[in-house]
């Protein structure tokens, strides 16, 4: 019996990818270029524009949220009123120089002290004279508000903060302006002793940083004793 062979079914022939590439120095069609570059811009174009939203405005917008339901005073700025009027913010010092207030750090901010659009330092080294001079200044200058003082000067009390904002003063450098400031006001040197002492802050979390005073708040303070 004959037996005949099926014949296998052509296969198709398939076109080599290197075929399909442009050789070397050729140009591809202007058309061609136009697609593969909307290919390769539209994935980057969204991916941009939904992380912009994102960024840019959602998130903003939920923190700013929770923030002000959560902590008003402070998502407000922690803003310090007197007869309705704002008169500062608990975040950043103020320049105090008469000889009945109590006086913050200096400020190494342009062109005024303590200016929060221009927060910096002094960025001077501690071998250079001008810190040097600098701090005799200060000491001669609190000296000369309170002679009969000996005690030594707080360090704080004559070099700037990192950021030229400090709004605090160690519990030291309050103390060392006490009597100053009790005579100045005519007040008892407990009485502005026992300010300072209720409006002492501790260490963050018991062990970060140091005791500490906010110079506007204890001002404030003293200016509502009767």
């Amino acid at each position: 019996m004959n037996i005949r062979a099926r014949a296998a079914p052509p296969t198709a022939q398939r076109t080599p990818p290197e075929a399909t590439r442009p050789a070397p120095g050729s140009v591809l069609p202007r058309a061609t270029s136009r697609a593969l570059l909307a290919t390769a811009l539209r994935p980057a174009v969204v991916l941009f524009l939904l992380l912009t939203l994102l960024t840019g405005i959602v998130y903003p917008l939920v923190v700013t949220a929770i923030a002000q339901v959560l902590f008003p005073p402070q998502a407000a700025g922690s803003i310090l009123t007197r007869d309705g009027h704002a008169i500062g913010s608990v975040l950043i010092g103020q320049s105090f120089s008469d000889p009945g207030r109590f006086w913050g750090r200096p400020s190494a901010t342009t062109p005024q002290p303590y200016n929060g659009i221009a927060s910096n330092a002094s960025n001077l080294g501690p071998l250079n004279p001008a810190l040097t001079d600098a701090i005799k200044t200060r000491i001669a200058t609190l000296r000369a508000a309170d002679p009969g003082n000996t005690a030594p000067v707080p360090v704080d009390l004559v070099t700037a903060s990192g950021s030229g904002l400090d709004p605090h003063i160690s519990v030291a450098a309050a103390d060392y302006q006490a009597a100053r400031v009790a005579r100045a006001r005519g007040l008892p040197p407990a009485r502005v002793q026992a300010l300072i002492a209720a409006h002492a802050e501790g260490r963050l979390l018991g062990v970060i940083g140091e005791p500490r005073v906010n110079v506007l708040e204890l001002n404030l303070a003293l200016d509502a004793l009767k």
